[in-house]
């Protein structure tokens, strides 16, 4: 399938067709990852299993950096 950018605003845009999204099981309010290999660009539907991980992973890493600081601010 062939497909061509449509100007929205500044930007350009790419339009998806609902069958695709169907089969992706994606909406309109789906987050997607962006990537590239240098050549091509990547877009990868982010779940909500995925959002949660990263939030909970910063989470640990910021616990683990200040925890102590934070326990401080606290009293």
């Amino acid at each position: 399938m062939v497909k061509k950018l449509i100007r929205q605003g500044n930007s350009a845009a790419l339009v998806i067709d609902k069958p695709i999204m169907e089969m992706l099981h994606i909406t309109n309010e789906t987050f997607f990852e962006l990537s590239t290999d240098g050549k091509n660009i990547i877009l990868s539907p982010q779940n909500t299993v995925t959002q949660e991980t990263d939030i909970l992973e910063s989470l640990k890493n910021i616990n683990k950096k200040y925890g102590n600081v934070l326990k401080k601010l606290g009293e």
